[in-house]
C-alpha cells in the first residue's frame, strides 16, 4: 500500500465523519491531518509546501463555518472506535496552558500562570485514551478556554471565599465535568468500560461524584485528609484510618534517578480498604457520602535521607478484593503518565503548538485539535517502539515506508551497522527513524523521544514520495 494513502485512509478514519455543513469542509480537514502527519509544526507555512495548499488550510482554520465542537466530536468519536475491543482501557485526565504569542492582545487568549506574569495563551483539558499494554490510543474529549486577563490580586483567604461561593459551573471545575461526561457518552456509543485515571487535581468533590456517576471505573489519587464515616458518630480521618489497616503486599519498585531523588529499590507497602467519604459541599453546606475503596501504596524503610517516601493514597470504585486487583489500580495509575508526556510532544515538542502564529483563539483551537491527533500517533510510535521490542514494525508501518527506510539505513548506517533483509522489528524501525532525524543518544543516553522521531518520519516521507514519483514516472 502506498503511503499517501494509508496516511489518508488513516486520517479518514479520524475526521471523515465530521459533520461541519459541507462535505468540502470535511476532505480539507482530512487534508490537513494528512499533511500534519507528514510535516508536524505549529506553523502552517511549515506544514502546507505549495501556496494553494497553503491558503487553503489558513481559509479552513480561520473559517467560522467549521465548528470547533464539531471537530472535537469528530476526533473523540475515532478514538473511541479505536477503544472498541481493546481489552481495559484507561483515560488519563489532565488540563495543561498552551503559552502563545499575542503581542497586541487582541487574539482572544487568556492570561496564563500566575497574575504577575504578562504569559498569554490558552487553558486545555484533555481525556487520553490508554490501550491496556500502557500505548496511547488518541483524545477521548477536549476543552479549551481562555482566563480573563488582569485578574485582581486576592489573598488566599478571599480566593477560598470566592471558591466556596460559586457553583462548579461557575468555576473551571466544569472543563474536568465536561470532559469527563463527553469521554465517557463516546465510550457508552462503543460499548467500552473505561477506567479514568486522574491526579491530585482531580480530587474534588464535583469531580469524584461525576465520575461515580459515569458508569466507568475511575482512580483519583487523593489529595486531601478527608474525613471517613465510622460507627455511630465515630468520625476518623482517611490516612490515620489506613493507617491502622495491616498491609496486604510488599513489593520493590525501581526508582529511576531525578531531580532531588536518588535511584533505588523501593519498598513498597500496600494497604487497602472500603471506606465511605464525607464530602462536603462549602456553598450549600451540604455532606455528600461517597463509598470508595482505597489502596494505599507507600515506601517504607528505603527512602534515602532528606527525601520524603513515595506515597499514593487512591481512591477508587474498581475491585479491589486481593492483591492482584489492589497491584492492577497501581498500574493503571502509573499509565496516567501518558499525558505528561503528549501534553509535551504536542506543545513544544513533535507538533510545537506554541509555535503558531495564528491570529484568532478559534484558528489556534481548530489547528491545535488537528496536531492532538497527530501528537497521540508520535506517542503511541514511541510507546510501542520502547516497550514492544519483538514486535514487527509492519504493524504500524506500510511495506513501501518500511522498503525505503532501510535503503536510507543501509544508505547512511555506520561501518559497523548491520541492516537485515527482513522486517525490522519496532523498536529496529523507529531508532533508524530516530537516527534520521538527528539522534544520536549521546546528550540524554535514554531512548528516541517525539521530537527526533517526528523529525525521522518527516525525511522518510520526503524520501517515500519521491520514490513513488519516481515509479510513477516509469510506468
Amino acid at each position: 500500500m502506498e503511503t499517501r494513502a494509508a496516511t489518508e485512509l488513516w486520517a479518514r478514519s479520524q475526521f471523515g465523519t465530521a459533520d461541519l455543513g459541507d462535505a468540502r469542509r470535511s476532505k480539507r480537514l482530512v487534508r490537513c491531518l494528512v499533511r500534519a502527519c507528514e510535516r508536524p509544526s505549529g506553523k502552517l507555512s511549515e506544514v502546507f509546501v505549495s501556496a494553494c495548499e497553503l491558503d487553503a488550510a489558513y481559509d479552513f482554520v480561520e473559517s467560522e463555518h467549521v465548528r470547533v465542537e464539531r471537530v472535537e466530536a469528530a476526533v473523540g468519536r475515532a478514538t473511541a472506535r479505536s477503544c472498541r475491543g481493546g481489552g481495559r482501557i484507561r483515560i488519563a485526565v489532565d488540563g495543561s496552558s498552551a503559552n502563545v504569542v499575542d503581542r497586541t492582545n487582541q487574539k482572544g487568549f487568556g492570561q496564563i500562570g500566575t497574575n504577575s506574569t504578562t504569559a498569554r495563551g490558552l487553558k486545555v483539558m484533555t481525556a487520553l485514551a490508554v490501550d491496556q499494554d500502557g500505548a496511547t490510543v488518541g483524545v477521548l474529549a477536549q476543552s479549551y478556554w481562555a482566563r480573563p486577563v488582569g485578574r485582581p490580586r486576592r489573598s488566599a483567604a478571599r480566593k477560598a471565599l470566592d471558591r466556596a461561593r460559586k457553583s462548579p459551573a461557575q468555576k473551571e471545575t466544569r472543563h474536568w465535568l465536561e470532559v469527563i461526561e463527553r469521554a465517557a457518552d463516546r465510550l457508552d456509543e462503543e460499548q467500552t468500560l473505561g477506567w479514568f485515571q486522574l491526579d491530585r487535581e482531580g480530587d474534588a468533590w464535583p469531580t469524584l461524584r461525576a465520575l461515580d456517576h459515569s458508569g466507568h471505573w475511575f482512580t483519583v489519587r487523593s489529595a486531601w485528609d478527608r474525613v471517613v464515616e465510622g460507627t455511630g458518630r465515630d468520625r476518623y480521618h482517611l490516612r490515620a484510618h489506613m493507617a491502622a489497616r495491616r498491609p496486604i503486599a510488599t513489593y520493590e519498585l525501581s526508582v529511576s534517578a531525578g531531580k532531588a531523588r536518588q535511584a533505588r529499590q523501593a519498598r513498597m507497602v500496600v494497604r487497602a480498604a472500603s471506606v465511605t467519604l464525607r464530602l462536603h459541599d462549602k456553598r450549600t453546606r451540604k455532606m455528600l457520602p461517597l463509598t470508595v475503596n482505597i489502596v494505599w501504596v507507600r515506601e517504607q524503610g528505603t527512602t534515602p535521607r532528606g527525601e520524603k517516601p513515595l506515597d499514593w493514597m487512591l481512591l477508587t470504585n474498581a475491585p479491589i478484593g486481593d492483591v492482584e486487583q489492589a497491584r492492577d489500580v497501581v498500574a493503571g495509575y502509573a499509565t496516567r503518565w501518558r499525558i505528561e508526556d503528549f501534553h509535551k510532544s504536542w506543545k513544544s515538542g513533535a507538533c510545537n503548538i506554541e509555535h503558531t502564529q495564528l491570529r484568532s483563539r478559534d484558528a489556534v483551537i481548530r489547528w491545535a485539535t488537528i496536531l492532538a491527533v497527530v501528537a497521540a500517533r508520535v506517542e503511541r510510535l514511541k510507546h510501542l517502539s520502547r516497550t514492544d521490542p519483538s514486535r514487527a514494525a509492519s504493524d504500524e508501518f506500510t511495506r513501501i515506508e518500511l522498503e525505503v527506510l532501510m535503503a536510507l539505513k543501509r544508505r547512511y548506517k555506520k561501518r559497523t551497522e548491520s541492516v537485515p533483509d527482513g522486517t525490522p522489528s519496532m523498536t529496529q524501525a523507529v531508532r533508524w527513524l530516530a537516527d534520521l532525524g538527528g539522534y544520536t543518544g549521546k546528550s540524554s543516553g535514554g531512548p528516541p523521544g517525539s521530537v527526533t522521531i517526528a523529525r525521522g518520519l518527516d525525511r522518510l516521507r520526503t524520501a517515500v514520495e519521491g520514490v513513488l514519483a519516481m515509479r510513477g514516472a516509469h510506468k
